[in-house]
């Protein structure tokens, strides 16, 4: 149920979107593709950080009790859930990609193994984020509300579903400290092909960033990324151990 809801919120953001898109698309050369290729890489993103929701319900079952007592260290189990999570994530966002295609979206072998990497990047990241946030919840309720509150601003300030060349230059600021503002960059610059533009045409395409100057190419958001990768995997796994799992609870609807 959760993937069917996954790919129909994709499904229903490039519906609504679709629209924005055509009524707002300074410098955009292919609108419907530009919000595509957000949807894609969102799909990843939020994928991963909601994945976590499991470890929560391991924890309050007592699954996760028992195997904590097995022969395997808490390290390794962590790394096993961040690297399922992101299985998922990026299973879910090559689902979205085959649909994309019918819907026009066109990729040569080298792209999309540009992609994979980028979304294998992205997966892991938000998976460790998803899981140092879920270790500190302690519980689901508490949990859901922190990713509903770290996804929606960051989702929305970047680039995603809206170009940021459209934003209003007193949210810009947001945008720019937005991680995901940069990832979405690189993925919309291997996924249509932006090689060939020159710098003055990515920023107007909104997949560069001209910041006071300081001009932000596309592929300093992966950099970006795998720093993020780096510091909360490292956070997660270090959380993990140490986390106390007989006072994590779940909701229940029926008590």
């Amino acid at each position: 149920m959760r993937l069917i809801f996954s790919i129909f919120m994709s499904v229903f953001f490039l519906f609504i979107f679709s629209f924005v898109m055509k009524s707002s698309t300074t410098g955009v050369a292919q609108p419907l593709n530009y919000l595509i290729s957000g949807i894609i890489i969102m799909t990843v993103f939020q994928s991963a950080l909601s994945n976590s929701t499991n470890i929560l319900e391991d924890m309050s079952m007592g699954f996760m009790k028992e195997i904590i007592v097995s022969p395997v260290a808490r390290w390794q189990i962590s790394i096993g859930q961040v690297l399922s999570s992101t299985i998922v994530a990026v299973i879910q966002g090559f689902i979205v990609i085959i649909m994309a295609l019918f819907m026009g979206l066109k990729l040569n072998p080298l792209q999309f193994i540009e992609m994979s990497v980028v979304m294998l990047a992205v997966g892991m990241t938000f998976s460790s984020i998803g899981l140092y946030l879920a270790t500190l919840a302690k519980s689901s309720t508490t949990f859901q509300i922190m990713i509903t509150v770290f996804t929606l601003p960051l989702t929305f300030l970047s680039g995603a579903y809206i170009p940021t060349t459209v934003m209003p230059n007193i949210i810009r600021p947001l945008v720019y400290i937005n991680p995901l503002t940069y990832t979405t960059s690189i993925f919309r610059y291997i996924t249509l092909n932006m090689e060939k533009l020159s710098t003055e045409a990515l920023i107007k395409s909104g997949v560069a960033f001209d910041i006071n100057g300081f001009i932000v190419k596309p592929y300093m958001g992966f950099f970006i990324i795998l720093i993020m990768l780096l510091i909360f995997f490292f956070l997660c796994v270090k959380q993990f151990s140490k986390a106390d799992f007989s006072k994590v609870k779940v909701f229940d609807p029926h008590k």
